[in-house]
């Protein structure tokens, strides 16, 4: 991605910066000739900051804040002077054990947090907040082919709480409450709701999509022999989905939510392509039906 003519001397501010999608933000934008201002939760864990201050330009236009999702005003200082707030820090957890403490409070209340401290700032022109699919579709109506999935659709949170999906829950109310917070306060946000994200990581660890893909794969590797669900997933890239945040921010006629699929597969067809990746692999060659 070449830097593009005025972002030189613009300054942007991107939470969580040292996750999965928010480090492939925090590339393209200094890439292009942009100041980032990076919140992270530790400036000086180097674990979580190392990958992100090695980036080409982060030693002259890269600067971390320490902030914390449940603490009011701590995203002021990194937000203050910016321009346009990448908001994609939320937690990603599948073995919960307290969804209120782990999950739902830190989405909704970090997300709140964040948007108290863009409502504060004068100079920010625009957030562009990292939802989710999960915060779309999620509520138990099946999705026939005259079924139209638009705008106005959320997730059903009692449906979510019914069946536990905690992470869909968490997405859903962070960003019913933040369209609800900026349409008050007049801010102009604009939201990305990718599917499942893939693709080269930047950090050393694994975060948690690449850890359920991970997890996935394997599963169908140890079942070699046996079967796999007829399951579907969609998969979008992770460095389409950071293009696709900075193009949020930089095309000014950008509004509304945006759902980021590349392809919808079929666990079957995940199944051949790890065949044939792997031929000397037990791949799970039997599909079986859920029940409905």
């Amino acid at each position: 991605m070449s830097s593009v003519t005025g972002a030189a001397g613009k300054v942007v501010c991107v939470t969580g910066a040292s996750g999965y999608i928010a480090s492939w933000i925090v590339k393209f934008l200094l890439q292009r000739g942009y100041t980032v201002r990076a919140s992270v939760r530790d400036p000086n864990d180097q674990k979580k900051t190392a990958h992100l201050v090695s980036l080409d330009g982060a030693k002259e236009r890269l600067q971390l804040f320490k902030a914390n999702l449940l603490e009011e005003g701590s995203f002021d200082s990194a937000i203050e002077g910016s321009e346009c707030v990448f908001h994609t820090a939320s937690p990603f957890v599948f073995d919960v054990k307290d969804p209120e403490a782990e999950l739902l409070e830190p989405a909704l209340k970090g997300t709140l947090n964040v948007l108290k401290s863009c409502a504060k700032s004068p100079s920010v022109r625009r957030v562009v907040l990292t939802s989710s699919t999960a915060a779309v579709v999620v509520n138990g109506k099946p999705l026939t082919p005259d079924v139209v999935v638009d705008e106005t659709w959320f997730s059903d949170p009692n449906f979510c709480r019914e069946t536990e999906q905690w992470y869909v829950l968490s997405k859903t109310l962070a960003e019913d409450a933040a369209w609800k917070f900026v349409k008050e306060k007049g801010i102009d946000m604009v939201t990305i709701n990718p599917a499942m994200v893939t693709g080269p990581l930047l950090q050393p660890t694994l975060n948690s999509s690449a850890e359920m893909t991970v997890s996935s794969l394997v599963s169908l590797i140890k079942s070699g022999g046996r079967t796999f669900p007829n399951f579907s997933v969609g998969w979008v890239d992770v460095r389409d989905v950071a293009d696709a945040h900075i193009r949020a921010y930089e095309i000014p006629s950008a509004r509304g939510r945006h759902i980021l699929t590349e392809r919808v597969a079929y666990f079957s067809e995940i199944t051949k392509i790890l065949r044939e990746l792997y031929p000397a692999l037990q791949v799970a060659h039997k599909q079986v039906l859920l029940p409905s």
